[in-house]
């Protein structure tokens, strides 16, 4: 397993490999043939960036069986997704502030993210598998009340648009099977969500070949696999989360109401 991390220090971005609380930085490319420099940085001297810069952020919709039979959905045939907006990515370790424009509530969804590696197109389930570079966790903050504010037209992509509403981080896996994991989220202080990632009904491997079927994936690309039970309001006016997936860490954020 490696841990892959992008950070900006003294004034630049950079990226490497995290073993405990050391950086050891790379040059060039992060997803063709990365080198390692020889030079190490400690984690606390650095400022943690999104693991990667997508072309896009892809995020699912009814995807865990055990949310499905709550929310009485029947299972979908085909992967259920939205954009969201490039502009909603935040770095892991920030204050995300409530939008003037939005009064109503918002609640934190702890997820797994898939980050693709190199371009796929139209690929097989094993040739998506090769696709993938890591995994990472997520956060996808969402304006509850605006999805079904308007009767004729529901808002996905502004409700989960708004800028901050993506986190995530903070790094990516690799050589992980995230589906023998659990994600875990705590809203000040108090576990919220606890699911197991088996659940999913379209796992990585096949999530990534059906949507590269739709449209090109880039390297980079964030692929936020939806979330199960748990997802609830922050109502205090300082919010605490944290997303862990064991093997990838710890995404730690805080919403201010």
């Amino acid at each position: 397993m490696t841990q892959w991390i992008r950070y900006r220090a003294n004034g630049k971005v950079g990226f490497g490999t995290l073993s405990g609380d050391t950086i050891a930085e790379h040059s060039g490319d992060m997803f063709a043939s990365p080198k390692a420099t020889g030079q190490t940085l400690k984690l606390a001297s650095v400022e943690v960036l999104p693991p990667s810069e997508p072309t896009k952020v892809i995020a699912l919709w009814n995807n865990f069986r055990e949310l499905a039979a709550k929310l009485k959905q029947s299972i979908p045939p085909e992967p259920l997704y939205l954009m969201k907006a490039n502009s909603s990515i935040s770095s892991p370790n920030t204050t995300i502030k409530r939008p003037k424009s939005y009064s109503g509530k918002v609640v934190y969804e702890g997820e797994l993210g898939i980050v693709i590696g190199k371009t796929c197109t139209n690929a097989s389930e094993d040739d998506a598998a090769k696709a993938i570079f890591g995994y990472t966790c997520v956060n996808d903050i969402t304006a509850a009340e605006i999805i079904s504010k308007d009767e004729s037209f529901a808002q996905w992509v502004r409700a989960k648009s708004f800028d901050g509403f993506g986190p995530f981080g903070p790094v990516i896996a690799t050589g992980i099977d995230p589906t023998k994991e659990s994600v875990r989220l705590v809203l000040n202080g108090a576990e919220r969500q606890n699911y197991k990632l088996s659940d999913m009904i379209f796992p990585p491997h096949k999530l990534v070949s059906l949507l590269s079927h739709d449209m090109t994936l880039n390297p980079g690309d964030l692929i936020c696999c939806g979330t199960s039970i748990g997802v609830g309001t922050m109502k205090e006016p300082t919010n605490t989360m944290d997303v862990t997936i064991e093997g990838i860490g710890t995404l730690h954020n805080v919403f201010a109401n």
